[in-house]
């Protein structure tokens, strides 16, 4: 999942993911917000250094997005409302139970509970299932490959020859739902866990609807959303039964988001209690560091996030492997890190740590914790003849990402190119690379796991994530290797990862050595509130940050 935190990932990325930016003027749901929680205390405020790409669950690919609509609006199946590893665990959702398998892994049942209402109190049906995942095909959420790839019948709906989906049934009287794959998925009850999987109200409009976010069933509503989610705010659900649905609690309090791009402004919000929770994805500023790892509401969290900067290999320069393999051995991955205060650790392979398949070999171009080598790298790039080629250089507006860019765009200079800034606006970075059209040759981007699997991560070098808009392969990887691997790969069932580590761990050396994508290191991100939140209640999800219904207030 991109993570434009600006962005992730995401995650992102996840801002990230659809051909529009969620925009326009300001608009609010017709839901009147509360300035109250269940317990009559005041409103919480979150601050994040971006927009969410969309409020509207079936567009949403970031983390930004996640962080609303995770606690929001709920599939089949969702991630336990627990802090750190314990919330990688998939739940029963608005599914009785988590779904069965048969036929060889290709057949997942399911029934729904009974009695369940949106947020509008409409009733939910088996039947809104089908149109929700129908609805995230229709406006080409960014990772529909998951749906197109996986289940029967997805493709052909997309693309307008068929008026449904034919693999998924369901029965509204019984409320039992199947879903029917083309091949074994090991991670399907994952791609049930995604927001964009979880359900809204059938006849729900085809359109973005992140000004005014559709009915869904969570602790959560989304309302009052103000200049392109400039503003939100997270009320809690009437309508929402936690003893109807075990696993996911009621919210505490009502949460204003408030997007502030100075992150300066956004850590200093947090520590003299004009706002209360810190967007983990953002970077502390250098200035504020001491002062706020020595706050008892400050923890480092380990998530797994990959941080490189991407390569067309359709195009010129990158196109050529000697282009690519002097990226790789010009950075000087430390050198990086130091620009994002320390807190990630240099590395260069495509999985990060803690995901199985992660390599233990050394780097094939160069020691990640030694510095690049610019004499190497210019040899590599006179000998390939691209000596002064024009290049491109993506980046986002918000510090460090910029800063990255900076970096990459003057090592570029250094090793023969001829580099050229194209700084985005952070909101609009991933849509706008993310457009085919516009074919970018290079430029920062980050992985933020959409959940914890390495078939995951390789998303974004699969040929089937290459889109018209929405496209997550940025690098544009097509690479008949990784393509088999991940045909076989891909079947093994989660709890069986350990059983094909070895094989994962050669497929990433591989990508590696082909210098795909110019890896330069994996994040911490923190988890920072005020002084009046209860910190020890405040569950961190590695998957998307702060799970913002765990928020309690003492005051």
């Amino acid at each position: 999942m991109k993570n434009p935190r600006v962005a992730s990932g995401l995650a992102l990325a996840l801002a990230s993911a659809a051909v529009l930016s969620a925009c326009g003027s300001s608009s609010s749901n017709s839901s009147t917000s509360s300035t109250s929680g269940s317990s009559g205390g005041s409103a919480a405020t979150v601050v994040m250094g971006t927009a969410p790409d969309y409020l509207d669950p079936q567009l949403g690919y970031t983390t930004q997005s996640a962080e609303a609509t995770y606690p929001t609006y709920t599939g089949l199946v969702t991630y336990a409302h627990k802090n750190g590893a314990a919330a990688l665990t998939v739940i029963p959702g608005l599914a009785t139970t988590v779904p069965t398998v048969s036929n060889g892994g290709k057949t997942y049942k399911a029934t729904l509970r009974p009695g369940l209402k949106f947020s509008n109190g409409a009733v939910v049906k088996a039947s809104d299932f089908t149109y929700s995942i129908e609805r995230a095909l229709k406006l080409n959420w960014g990772g529909d490959a998951f749906y197109t790839a996986n289940i029967v019948g997805a493709t052909a709906y997309q693309k307008g020859t068929s008026q449904t989906i034919s693999g998924i049934t369901t029965d509204d009287a019984t409320g039992k739902i199947t879903i029917n794959l083309i091949a074994p998925y090991g991670a399907f009850d994952n791609v049930l866990a995604f927001p964009s999987s979880a359900i809204v109200p059938s006849g729900t409009a085809m359109k973005n609807l992140s000004n005014n976010p559709p009915p869904g069933v969570g602790p959560y509503q989304i309302t009052n959303v103000v200049n392109g989610e400039a503003s939100w705010t997270m009320t809690i659900n009437p309508t929402y039964n936690a003893e109807a649905i075990p696993g996911i609690p009621p919210a505490h309090v009502n949460v204003n988001v408030k997007v502030e791009a100075n992150n300066q402004t956004e850590a200093e919000d947090v520590l003299n209690g004009t706002a209360d929770v810190f967007d983990p994805g953002d970077t502390l500023p250098p200035a504020l560091i001491s002062q706020i790892t020595g706050s008892s509401h400050f923890t480092k969290e380990p998530i797994q996030q990959t941080f490189y900067f991407f390569l067309n290999t359709k195009i010129k320069p990158f196109n050529n492997i000697l282009a690519r393999e002097a990226v790789v051995e010009a950075l000087n991955q430390s050198a990086l890190s130091r620009l994002d205060s320390g807190n990630f650790s240099p590395g260069c392979y495509f999985l990060p740590p803690g995901i199985v398949g992660h390599p233990t070999a050394p780097c094939p171009y160069g020691d990640p914790s030694a510095g690049g080598s610019i004499a190497k790298a210019k040899a590599l790039v006179a000998k390939a003849g691209l000596t002064g080629y024009p290049v491109d250089v993506y980046g986002e507006t918000r510090s460090p990402r910029k800063e990255f860019v900076d970096y990459y765009a003057s090592v570029l200079n250094q090793i023969g190119f001829k580099a050229t800034e194209k700084i985005l606006a952070d909101a609009t970075y991933f849509p706008t690379i993310g457009n085919l059209k516009l074919n970018p040759q290079t430029g920062f981007a980050d992985w933020n796991q959409d959940f914890p699997n390495p078939i995951d991560f390789y998303l974004l070098l699969d040929k089937s994530s290459i889109q018209s808009t929405n496209n997550q392969n940025f690098s544009q990887v097509d690479d008949p290797h990784i393509q088999s691997e991940l045909k076989a790969l891909g079947s093994v069932p989660a709890a069986q990862l350990g059983t094909v580590s070895a094989r994962w761990q050669a497929l990433d050396q591989y990508v590696a050595k082909q210098a795909y994508e110019a890896v330069f290191g994996y994040q911490q991100w923190p988890k920072f509130a005020s002084s009046r939140v209860n910190f020890a209640a405040l569950d961190f999800i590695p998957l998307y940050g702060i799970d913002w219904s765990s928020i309690q207030l003492s005051q």
